[in-house]
């Protein structure tokens, strides 16, 4: 067998997220065994770097598969680049060490978030922002960022009943702003079921006003999902890179 690690780019809009589920076809986990196994005639397990959210997106979704026999990475990428929709892309395919594992050896990830702070949504981008019409106070948000970063319990920062280690390392938060739009890029070694998303979701509320960027101590120490702020919707946010 030989394994190969596939760079994915999808518009997350019209799917149930990345996990293949039981009860849908609609995932693009799904949709990519799907496939690859009608080209190579056999059934196969794409291992995901990690799951996406229905709605959310990614430029640089990593996955390995494995392989009864050693292609063309070329001819393979643009073979199964021919029988994918137009909204799923591989955009790199490499030939890697047998052994590898998009998800276990993976060492960190890159999310950004896109906020369109004006009074109407852009036409053109409105599908790939989160539209919050407030005047932001960046200073406030960086300093309030300054208080997640390291190896923290972000047990207030996520939806999830089941992961049992809450802790995850924050390595870099860069909130950049023209004015109009805002992103705001997470670097860490790994993110909890809408950490990002709720992470998010408080960020905004004290760059409105409506939270102290000092809260976020408060917010981390509580370890209680109701302290912090809302979740923002999973249109804004992209898997932009994975670090191995």
């Amino acid at each position: 067998m030989r394994t190969y690690k596939l760079t994915i780019s999808y518009d997350g809009s019209r799917y149930q997220g990345w996990q293949r589920q039981a009860n849908t076809d609609n995932t693009i986990q799904y949709i990519l065994e799907r496939s690859i196994g009608n080209m190579v005639g056999y059934r196969v397990r794409v291992q995901g770097s990690g799951r996406t959210d229905a709605g959310v997106h990614a430029r640089g979704q990593v996955a390995s598969v494995q392989l009864s026999k050693l292609y063309d990475v070329e001819e393979l990428k643009s073979t199964i680049n021919g029988s994918l929709p137009e909204d799923i892309r591989i955009v790199d395919v490499e030939l890697v060490r047998n052994g590898f594992h998009a998800r276990k050896n993976a060492k960190a990830k890159k999310y950004e978030y896109y906020i369109d702070c004006r009074e109407k949504p852009d036409v053109f981008s409105r599908r790939y922002c989160f539209h919050y019409p407030e005047k932001l106070d960046i200073e406030a948000m960086k300093e309030a960022s300054n208080y997640l970063l390291g190896t923290k319990n972000f047990a207030s920062f996520t939806d999830s009943k089941e992961d049992k280690d809450m802790v995850r390392k924050i390595l870099k938060i860069k909130i950049i702003s023209n004015g109009e739009k805002v992103r705001i890029t997470y670097y860490g070694s790994g993110f909890l079921y809408h950490m990002v998303r709720i992470i998010t979701g408080t960020l905004l509320e004290v760059g409105a006003g409506k939270r102290k960027a000092s809260d976020m101590k408060r917010i981390l120490a509580s370890k209680d999902r109701q302290t912090a702020g809302f979740l923002t919707p999973p249109r804004g946010l992209f898997l932009r890179k994975v670090y191995y």
